[in-house]
């Protein structure tokens, strides 16, 4: 057997299941899983000829965001088959829940500003936006799934500020 621990955090292997087991989780392995392969075909064929084009600070701009790219979209497939795997009972869904095998990298797989993107060629940005797009999704369900059920409670943004001020101005 394996010597797995499970996290300290509480988790719900109802849900986690349920999702496995559920059309949404089809059609999101499904969009996953294309996405890669047509990303895959894109920057070895015509994204490489799209690249030898632009000028070298685009250049640069391609090669980071094709990494950014690929990057979000393998911490997606990862998480993907991590829940297919807990779907066919290969995993159980406690085992799920460890952080090695939940989205990692989110500043890395962040998007960059609109200004860095300039020059770029469009399938690469349509490539980006729809890597961006699954990967918030992806995200979400993750953190719906496995986050801890006690909430923290969120301090008062305005009080926070009074208080600084108040502090600041010795008041």
């Amino acid at each position: 057997m394996s010597d797995f621990k499970a996290p300290d955090r509480p988790w719900r292997a109802d849900v986690i299941q349920d999702f496995a087991r559920s059309e949404l989780f089809d059609r999101t392995f499904q969009e996953g899983m294309s996405l890669v392969e047509e990303t895959a075909g894109y920057l070895d064929g015509s994204g490489r000829q799209e690249s030898k084009l632009l000028s070298r600070n685009a250049a640069l701009a391609y090669a980071a965001e094709s990494m950014r790219l690929t990057t979000r979209l393998m911490q997606v497939a990862s998480w993907l088959l991590v829940q297919r795997a807990v779907r066919e009972g290969d995993m159980a869904p406690e085992a799920a829940c460890d952080d090695r095998y939940r989205l990692a990298a989110e500043d890395v797989c962040r998007p960059q500003s609109p200004e860095a993107l300039d020059g770029l060629p469009g399938n690469l940005l349509a490539l980006l936006d729809r890597s961006e797009r699954l990967y918030e999704r992806v995200r979400h369900l993750d953190k719906r799934m496995y986050a801890e059920e006690a909430e923290t409670e969120v301090p008062n943004a305005v009080l926070t500020q009074f208080d600084r001020l108040r502090t600041a101005f010795g008041g």
